[in-house]
């Protein structure tokens, strides 16, 4: 078996400002951590960083930096952070940005956006610049925003997108699961039937607050599934972020190694079951949709 993991943040709190950052997630997630938490038996290994949300000032500075630790981390393709509601200045960070060869795509937060932001006629612009470069779009929203990402597709049809973390639903936890509602299920319909549109396999044990199993998580993978074929999936880890478990005791939530392997095995696993091709959902789908040439073997083995 052969991974790309298509969503791996990175960060350091003593090179960038990340005022997000709390409890456990507040210590330096680099290269040293995530050597120490590799996947388990498979044959090779690569990853797409997805921009970790600095201060904006220093986008640019988390590209350059990522970029230098690339090599060590197994990074073949970046996912930088961009406001797509700047107008020049949009267009001059865009250019910016393409001085970097393993820049691929962008990424403009909406989860924090007012609902109807990626409708407005300055984030439209934005994003048909990005779509000019033939760079992709991630998108990471609430499941209540899943529309105005419909929206975003039908108003730049030749814009390649990624529906992160399927989307955001409310998955519930292990011990109090909660099913697909039929609003989220038609919106991932709706969706699904713009064909440049892809969803990440990734973000649902974080959504769980790190306390899942795959009897609770298996009837979301299965309605995207059956939206959007084997050709639109791709297993991303999301880590640190879904490596991080909810005390029982109500306190901090910590960090757990191991969650990247037992995530990436349980899509594997999925898959086999409903006789999906593995290698599409972990290896083949995310190069092919970010356009990155195979990576050279045994690099990040």
């Amino acid at each position: 078996m052969r991974v790309v993991d298509s969503h791996l943040h990175l960060w350091d709190p003593e090179v960038l400002t990340y005022r997000w950052l709390e409890g456990e997630l507040d210590t330096a997630y680099a290269a040293e951590q995530l050597l120490d938490d590799r996947i388990e038996d498979v044959e090779e290994q690569f990853a797409i960083f997805v921009q970790a949300d600095p201060v904006e000032k220093q986008t640019i500075d988390e590209v350059r930096w990522v970029s230098s630790i690339a090599p060590e981390t197994g990074v073949v393709a970046i996912v930088a952070g961009a406001r797509l509601d700047r107008g020049r200045k949009t267009l001059a960070h865009l250019d910016e940005l393409a001085a970097f060869e393993r820049v691929v795509g962008v990424r403009h937060l909406l989860q924090g956006e007012k609902d109807g932001f990626a409708r407005t006629p300055k984030f439209i612009e934005g994003a048909r610049a990005v779509a000019s470069r033939g760079w992709t779009f991630d998108a990471c929203v609430r499941d209540h925003q899943i529309p105005d990402v419909t929206a975003l597709t039908e108003a730049v049809p030749d814009l390649r997108i990624v529906l992160d973390h399927l989307g955001k639903p409310a998955v519930g936890t292990d011990d109090a699961p909660l099913r697909p509602t039929a609003e989220w299920r038609r919106d991932i319909a709706d969706l699904a039937r713009h064909p440049q549109v892809h969803v990440k396999l990734s973000g649902l044990p974080a959504e769980a607050g790190g306390r899942w199993d795959e009897d609770q998580l298996e009837p979301f993978l299965d309605v995207v599934a059956d939206a959007f074929g084997e050709d639109r999936l791709m297993w991303g880890s999301d880590w640190p972020v879904s490596a991080m478990h909810a005390s029982d005791e109500g306190g901090e939530d910590f960090f757990m190694e191991g969650v990247r392997d037992d995530w990436c095995h349980t899509i594997a696993q999925w898959a086999t079951d409903r006789g999906l091709e593995v290698d599409k959902l972990l290896w083949r789908n995310a190069l092919a949709f970010y356009g990155i040439r195979r990576p050279a073997p045994g690099v990040a083995s």
